[in-house]
């Protein structure tokens, strides 16, 4: 079977791959505090079907509670190091299977690999929180190599730590008028391909939640961040192909065999 990727919004996206569905980041709320999801509709129901779940970091728009409770009784669920001491909602979730991971372990979900890598992101659950959970990233290995990168910044070792992939799911914006350190914007977005070189690209992480009351703050970094892109890619890595996905769009893009 291709791969497939879905992208839902935020940084969830459904990356389906030898026959296993993969959920990233799973986030179905229209509010989330301060922010609304101002672009596309929630996810369907059937956007929480999995077979596992990857979650990057702590943050609450991508380690969300109750998102990763509508997920199925069973449903494996790959979470940073220590998070479920540092968020003790996670405990109340005794239908799914918890496993906690730090850059390097590698996991098994039916025929796909699933290897942690490092992401440079502050992780704490709470701005002023404890270091409690290394912020990740993640290399799914089947028919074809796929990197979520959750939310990071680029460092240094990227290249050598990702390795080869042949799909790179980016974060490209934000859900705010300011990116902080640890974050990729479009341009820092697009000099990651220039050191990844995978065969395709989805820009994710934008166009969906904003604040509440903000809609006419810096509108473009809200809008513009996936074109902005697309068009930078084609300037400085002009051999990945770039899939500008609208929200519950699917690609099936090509894979080294």
């Amino acid at each position: 079977m291709p791969v497939e990727i879905t992208w839902w919004g935020h940084a969830t996206c459904t990356v389906e791959d030898s026959g296993v569905r993969l959920l990233t980041d799973p986030l179905f709320a229209r509010r989330l505090a301060h922010l609304r999801r101002r672009r596309g509709a929630a996810p369907p129901p059937e956007a929480a079907l999995a077979d596992a779940a990857l979650v990057s970091h702590l943050h609450a728009d991508h380690l969300h509670v109750p998102s990763l409770g509508r997920l199925a009784a069973g449903t494996r669920v790959l979470v940073p190091r220590g998070a479920a001491r540092a968020v003790p909602g996670l405990r109340r979730l005794g239908h799914l299977r918890l496993t906690e991971v730090a850059p390097g372990d590698v996991t098994r979900v039916g025929d796909l690999v699933v290897r942690a890598v490092p992401a440079r992101h502050d992780g704490r659950r709470l701005p002023l929180g404890p270091h409690r959970a290394p912020a990740l990233g993640y290399v799914v290995e089947g028919e074809g190599r796929t990197y979520f990168a959750g939310d990071t910044g680029l460092f240094e070792a990227m290249a050598e730590e990702v390795g080869p992939v042949d799909v790179a799911l980016l974060p490209v914006g934000g859900w705010g008028p300011y990116l902080g350190e640890g974050h990729l914007d479009a341009g820092r977005a697009a000099e990651a391909l220039v050191r990844l070189l995978p065969g395709s690209a989805v820009p994710v992480h934008y166009g969906t939640y904003w604040p509440i009351g903000m809609d006419a703050v810096r509108p473009h970094e809200f809008h513009a961040p996936g074109p902005e892109f697309m068009r930078l890619a084609r300037e400085r890595a002009p051999e990945v192909a770039v899939h500008l996905l609208g929200h519950g769009e699917s690609v099936r893009p090509e894979v080294a065999r």
